[in-house]
């Protein structure tokens, strides 16, 4: 996949203070930008780039970073729905820009558009909206989430759209797509599931298994079945491992007597088969649950997502999440007809925010929040990290990971 740029520009930055590298926090460091691109991040006084003329160093703009305030990589989230009163469910262009524009400036400068269950008609129509968004440079592609999920399981998806995995239906989706549709939330347990993966992965669809009441032998031969089908498929930017949409939402508790997709998806992504979404914002799990997960499985093998809708970055209200009606209340969302947990409303640093304050290590919590993701991409020559080549996609964050500033492929946002 091509990764979304926004248009080059020639400004050449210096900015010198404490840089989070793949390799750690790295006090007295240095971040070096020429247009769109990272030249250098690391000790500044190892800094000796041939790229930098002295003309080039007069010319650059200096920036120092006070004492506490750090520069990290910008964030990238595989499974939202929106943000600011604009949403991606909705099918309608100019919504989604606003979320996109709201998303980009809170530090989310790399995203998937998450669509929800609706019916065919509506998601070829958002599929080709978002899909020349992704041509456009603005997303990373898209993710969808559904149709082809469990009753049982529905969460806030309209029960009135599921249906059967059909092949027929995920062609035309995928033509609409156009190469842009990048990973699909499925349940394994549904008729035709196997058959299903199959065409996504064929098609360098990562499948992203979850809203299932499958039992733990399902939940891992079709996550098994998943990560054949994506070594084999040769495609670029395919990460070569199936991911896991909010593990524990969506999906029966782990019982001793049975322990169904959880226990699978745990025992899968520790041995780095698969890689688990975690809503970490103290809504849809327990800190506890978020500290012990990154115990036992390991940053690397998790995703944070923020599963956001419109109302991310707004005032407790009414809202819409696609077709159906929302309230949030003390910042948690419920659909109006049933009670269920209808999304978040956080941002991706709240997210690695909560999941600091978790008792996990910020670096680990930093790492399933760009690294991982970029990997879930095939973005990792692209975004996720601060190294010579990638984007020039980073934040400043202070001591409290409170937002500072935002810049995007060479751009400030904020």
């Amino acid at each position: 996949m091509t990764a979304p740029n926004p248009a080059p520009v020639s400004t050449k930055y210096l900015l010198h203070g404490a840089v989070v590298t793949d390799h750690g926090v790295i006090e007295g460091g240095l971040l070096a930008v020429e247009g769109d691109r990272i030249v250098y991040a690391g000790r500044a006084d190892h800094f000796d780039e041939p790229d930098f003329s002295q003309e080039s160093l007069d010319a650059a703009n200096i920036i120092s970073l006070p004492a506490g305030q750090r520069i990290i990589p910008g964030l990238i989230d595989i499974h939202n729905h929106g943000g600011n009163g604009g949403d991606f469910p909705s099918g309608d262009e100019a919504s989604a820009r606003i979320a996109v524009d709201f998303l980009h400036r809170s530090g989310t400068t790399t995203l998937l558009a998450s669509m929800v269950t609706a019916s065919p008609e509506d998601l070829i129509k958002g599929i080709g909206i978002y899909a020349n968004m992704t041509d456009e440079g603005l997303l990373a592609g898209i993710h969808l989430e559904g149709p082809f999920l469990s009753h049982a399981r529905c969460g806030a998806q309209n029960p009135a759209f599921l249906l059967e995995p059909d092949l027929e239906i995920m062609g035309s989706l995928i033509e609409a797509g156009r190469g842009t549709i990048t990973t699909m939330t499925y349940a394994p347990e549904l008729p035709g599931a196997p058959e299903l993966v199959d065409l996504m992965t064929s098609h360098g669809i990562t499948p992203s298994l979850g809203h299932t009441d499958c039992d733990t032998a399902t939940a891992a031969d079709s996550l098994e079945q998943a990560r054949e089908g994506l070594d084999s498929t040769g495609f670029d930017g395919v990460s070569g491992r199936p991911t896991v949409t909010h593990l524990f939402n969506g999906m029966p508790p782990m019982h001793h007597r049975s322990p169904g997709p959880v226990a699978a998806c745990l025992r899968i992504a520790k041995a780095g088969n698969a890689a688990v979404e975690l809503i970490a914002d103290n809504t849809h799990l327990d800190p506890e649950t978020v500290q012990t997960v990154f115990e036992l499985v390991g940053a690397a093998n998790i995703v944070l997502v923020t599963d956001s809708m419109a109302a991310a970055g707004l005032a407790d209200g009414q809202y819409m999440l696609g077709p159906s009606p929302v309230s949030v209340t003390d910042g948690v969302a419920t659909l109006d007809a049933t009670g269920s947990i209808a999304g978040g409303t956080a941002t991706l640093l709240d997210v690695v925010r909560h999941t600091t304050a978790a008792g996990v290590k910020f670096t680990d919590a930093l790492k399933s929040a760009t690294v991982v993701p970029a990997a879930v991409l095939g973005l990792t020559d692209e975004v996720g990290s601060l190294r010579r080549g990638l984007r020039a996609d980073f934040l400043i964050v202070d001591a409290d990971l409170a937002l500072q500033r935002v810049m995007r492929g060479g751009l400030w946002l904020k």
